[in-house]
């Protein structure tokens, strides 16, 4: 009797290994299916932001070269750039993100333009800093969707102490 019952139960073992692996083998199930990325922004919305934010890269780039012209410029880029951030459409959110919004965007104007009237690169930098400390909620508040950035501190950019956090596009950290 247990040879009888040591056997089938070999047997429907066998048969539930046969029907899990090979019970799809002879069909073509054909391509996987992707999930759908849902954005929550418009693509203009979208784009308005990683304009801004490439300005700011540019921004990044010339202080790593300590090239001040370079700097102003992409500041003064970044300026105009900001300004036609489609943030009303945060309007559609709650009241409260679209507020925090254009604050945090007014700021970032403030102090790119305080940037431009420094003479000192040490000084505009510290006003680049400030600008980036502005955008990284900015970022958070508008649940930002495009590519993924990286918020990097530097220690002692400003001496012993004196540390900086910047956004970086990459994950190597290059200080500006």
């Amino acid at each position: 009797m247990k040879k009888i019952l040591l056997i089938l139960l070999l047997l429907v073992i066998g048969f539930a290994i046969y029907w899990f692996k090979f019970k799809d083998k002879g069909q073509d199930s054909g391509p996987k299916q992707e999930a759908l990325k849902v954005s929550k922004h418009s693509e203009g919305f979208n784009k308005s932001i990683d304009t801004m934010l490439t300005a700011y890269f540019d921004m990044h780039d010339a202080f790593v070269d300590a090239d001040t012209a370079k700097a102003k410029a992409a500041c003064k880029n970044l300026i105009a750039l900001a300004d036609s951030v489609k943030l009303d459409e945060l309007k559609t959110d709650t009241a409260s993100v679209y507020e925090a919004g254009a604050m945090q965007m007014k700021d970032i104007v403030t102090n790119a333009q305080s940037l431009l009237q420094q003479k000192d690169i040490t000084e505009m930098r510290q006003d680049f800093r400030m600008v980036g400390e502005n955008i990284y909620p900015l970022l958070k508040t508008i649940h930002y969707e495009g590519k993924t950035l990286y918020w990097q501190n530097c220690p002692m950019a400003f001496g012993e102490d004196k540390g900086a956090n910047s956004i970086s596009n990459t994950k190597k950290g290059v200080n500006p």
